[in-house]
Formats: structure tokens, sequence, C-alpha cells
């Protein structure tokens, strides 16, 4: 197996950094967001762009968190024996919420989470945050602020590390 890291921890800090500015630019300023993470990797992203848009616009903006398995369209290939958790996600009527996860390849996790967020309220727009895009979508979604494209072979794995999961951050790409 051949390992290349793709963004060091400088390098992820700066992309999260430029996604919380143009999160700030696309909403004309931090009013009305609330950050959702998507388990597991989204959550702890979320919470670092909630305080990196509070240093720029000194708002607190929301953070939820949504856990997205019993809303997969393939629950039965993904999870022997699903991993449920509770969602936490709280007056999202007429307010942007704007998913976060850490890669997007098929798109198939982000249309569960649209499908969780649409039961829980309704919003006035759903946006989509990806620290890393991949590509490879078997479904019509786009993110709408992205920290990396990263174009990939369907036989290579990224693996996305954050400290408050794993100890490191940095995110490797793997080659089978």
């Amino acid at each position: 197996m051949v390992h290349k890291i793709l963004l060091d921890e400088t390098a992820m800090n700066r992309a999260l950094t430029r996604i919380a500015h143009e999160i700030i630019e696309a909403n004309k300023g931090a009013k009305d967001i609330i950050l959702v993470g998507i388990e597991t990797r989204g959550v702890p992203l979320a919470y670092r762009l909630a305080e990196k848009i509070k240093q720029i616009e000194e708002v607190d903006v929301p953070v939820e968190k949504i856990n997205i398995a019993f809303y997969r369209d393939d629950l039965e290939k993904k999870y022997a024996q699903p991993v449920t958790g509770e969602s936490n996600v709280h007056d999202i009527n007429d307010k942007t919420v704007i998913l976060v996860d850490d890669v997007i390849y098929t798109g198939r996790t982000v249309r569960a989470a649209m499908d969780a967020v649409m039961d829980l309220g309704r919003p006035s727009y759903i946006k989509l945050a990806t620290l890393i895009d991949r590509g490879h979508r078997e479904l019509p979604i786009r993110p709408d602020f992205i920290g990396k494209n990263i174009p990939t072979s369907k036989k290579e794995i990224v693996h996305v590390r954050l400290q408050e999961i794993d100890g490191e951050n940095y995110v490797l790409l793997e080659t089978k």
C-alpha cells in the first residue's frame, strides 16, 4: 500500500479558515446559520468552523450533530449491525443549515443527512461544507464549500484524521 499526505495540520487549518470565510460571504454574515455535523468526523469539523466564524464575525454559530445511520439507502451493505446515535438538531425552521462532513464521495451520506434534516423541520436553505471532495458521485449532489478537491480512483481511500477523534490532524490518501 502507498500512503500520501494530502493535507497536514497547517493545510487543514488553512482550508477550514477559507471555508469559514466563504460561508460568511455566501450568507452575508453569520446570522441564522446552523452548522450540522454529520457523525462522526463532521461534528468536530463543524465545531472548528464555528470557532473560526466566531473569530471572524464575533457571532456564536450553533453547532448540532446528526446521525444518519437509518436514513442510508445502503444500510445493509454498510453496517452488519447499524450503530445508532441520537441526532441533536433543534429549531432549524427558516435557518440556513450547513451540513458539515469530512469527505464527499458518492453523495449517499449527504442525501441521508438531508432526509434527516427535513424530518426535523423546514430550513430556508441546506448547504454543504466538506473538507475533501474526492469525486465519483452517484447522486447529483455538489458541495457549496470545499476545502480541497482530490481526484481519486475508486481503488483509493481518503482517511481524515482529527485530533478530537484520532489524536492527530491530517488527510491521507491510501492506494492499494
